[in-house]
This record gives C-alpha cells, sequence and structure tokens, in this order.
C-alpha cells in the first residue's frame, strides 16, 4: 500500500482551552505550533475554534509523489477539486467537508516493547513475581493516532472519496451503514457511519495493552465521573480492546489496545457484518448516547456550543 499511516487530525471545538486541556491530561504532549504529540507518533492532534464541533482535517501519510499523482487524477476523476502541491495533494470531502491532506511522510517506525507474561490454565510464564503491569505507576502516554470515527449524512459518497480517490482499503463492512477503512497494517483507521447530521464521532489513541486501557480511563475519570462513555470491553470488528471517555467539546476519545493487524502480503477478506455483532463483543453493553451522542440534536439545529 502506498499509503501508510495516518499522521494528524485537526478538530474544531468551542472551547479550545479546556479541550486542550482534557487531551494533555489524556496523555498527549503539548509540542510547537500547538499541536499535541503521542510518544511514537509525534505532533498528531490539533485543536481550533469551531462553532460547534467538527472534523476539520486528517492527514494521511504517502510513500512519493507518484502516490500523489494517482490520488491527484483519481479525485479529479470523481469530480472533487485537488490542489496539487509539493510534497502534499490536499482536498475537501464533499458530504462532511473534512480537509483531508495526504503528504509524503517517512513511515512511522515504532519500537517493539517486551510483552507482559501471563500465568493460565496449565501453564506459568510468571513464577513467583507479581504481575508487572499492577506496579506501573507512570501516567498512561498514547503510543499513536489510531483512527477517526466520523458520521456522514451520505455514508456511501464519504466511503467513495475515502478508497476510490484517496486509497484507502475496506476492511469490514456494517451493512448498509458503515464501512472500516484502513491507510496502514492497522485494522482501520478511518470509519464513515451513516448518521442524521455531519459529526466527529471520536479519536482513538493506541496504548501499550489492556491494563493501559484500564489504568489511563481509570486515571481520567477519578475527579470526573461524568467523562465515562463505555467500557472496558473489547470489539468484534477490529478486535480490540476499548474504553471510551466525553471530552469537554462532546467528542468521544478512545483507549485501544490489541487491534488487528492486515500486513500488506497477507490475504485479508473483508466480511459484511449485522448491527448486533458489530459493536462488541464482550463487556457492558453500549449506552444510548455512544450510539446517538446526546448533543446530536443541538448540531442539527446549529446551536451546539460544547459543554
Amino acid at each position: 500500500m502506498s499509503l501508510h499511516r495516518m499522521k494528524s487530525v485537526t478538530i474544531g471545538v468551542p472551547n479550545v482551552a479546556a479541550t486542550r486541556s482534557y487531551y494533555q491530561e489524556f496523555g498527549l504532549t503539548a509540542t510547537d505550533g500547538g499541536w499535541l504529540a503521542t510518544t511514537d507518533g509525534g505532533p498528531q492532534l490539533r485543536i481550533v475554534e469551531s462553532p460547534s464541533r467538527r472534523l476539520v482535517e486528517v492527514e494521511i501519510g504517502a510513500d512519493d509523489d507518484d502516490d500523489l499523482d494517482r490520488i491527484d487524477r483519481r479525485l479529479r476523476n470523481l469530480d472533487v477539486r485537488a490542489r496539487r502541491a509539493s510534497g502534499s495533494v490536499t482536498a475537501v470531502e464533499p458530504i462532511t467537508r473534512t480537509r483531508v491532506v495526504v503528504s509524503t511522510v517517512p513511515r512511522l517506525e515504532q519500537p517493539a516493547r517486551q510483552g507482559e507474561r501471563y500465568n493460565g490454565s496449565g501453564f506459568t510464564d510468571r513464577p513467583g513475581v507479581r504481575a508487572a503491569a499492577i506496579l506501573r505507576t507512570q501516567p498512561v502516554q498514547p503510543r499513536k493516532l489510531g483512527h477517526v470515527v466520523i458520521g456522514s449524512t451520505d455514508q456511501a459518497l464519504t466511503q467513495a472519496f475515502f478508497t476510490d480517490g484517496i486509497g484507502l482499503k475496506v476492511s469490514d463492512v456494517i451493512e448498509g451503514s458503515a464501512a472500516f477503512m484502513r491507510c496502514s497494517t492497522d485494522h482501520h483507521n478511518v470509519l464513515v457511519h451513516q448518521a442524521p447530521v455531519n459529526f466527529l464521532h471520536h479519536t482513538s489513541w493506541q496504548v501499550d495493552d489492556v491494563d493501559d486501557v484500564g489504568r489511563g480511563a481509570t486515571s481520567m475519570l477519578q475527579e470526573h465521573p461524568e467523562r465515562h462513555i463505555w467500557g472496558l470491553g473489547r470489539h468484534h470488528i477490529g478486535s480490540n480492546f476499548f474504553w471510551y471517555l466525553r471530552d469537554p467539546a462532546g467528542n468521544f476519545s478512545e483507549y485501544y489496545s490489541d487491534l488487528d493487524c492486515i500486513p500488506e502480503d497477507d490475504l485479508w477478506k473483508p466480511e459484511v457484518w449485522g448491527e448486533a455483532e458489530s459493536l462488541y463483543n464482550w463487556g457492558p453493553p453500549p449506552p444510548p448516547s455512544f450510539i446517538h451522542p446526546e448533543d446530536l440534536a443541538e448540531h442539527m439545529t446549529g446551536t451546539h456550543s460544547g459543554r
């Protein structure tokens, strides 16, 4: 795949300072130019002012100028206006009005880490010592931006922009309502689902393992239980562990680990899933506010002003 990474997202919110403070507590690090950085991915989140919360921009990494030329041609074949510049091609997705920038950037190299040792039925990989995970004291810091989920009033057209125009590949589909698409070896980097209004559903951030999913969420909820949305659980599509929280603008943020990986030389057959099995394999059932966030009516009437 000539595309190779989800480089960054820019989100617009009415309450920039409060939202920025939330994501720093979430584990991102303030860096130059107003960006917030992950430990492995570098600057990956920018927060700008907007009348209502929305996804302003997605930046995707490509290998070289030939890749950009192909994307430019494909977008123009879809009658989407594209701006080809040195090292990038930019277009606006026509339904959600999200700006998508594909730029030539180095591939992300994440340092390998030693996995935890586990004891189980019939085997003991950790004899005579406590689990290392319970001894962790350092704050959880996301390794990289994993994916973004967008609600679109025309899911099929938004999906076509990302697949036929930008070049993402479909990993799995929820029949008639959503598509999981990838621009890297991750199972998905962009998910688009049918919605009554265009909006940003959530951004998702990789941590080391399920213990850090739990530790990160527990820390975020300690003094702010109202941030809790859904978790702990394991998704069926993508297989990842998850816990969702709400930022001050109403966007959801997800800690995740153990997402399915689709190397380029693997054979992966996209499957079509029903709604019932699409959300989770185990965990508490999703609250209605996860499927239909409480502020969607405000979005539809143009009165959204953050939380």
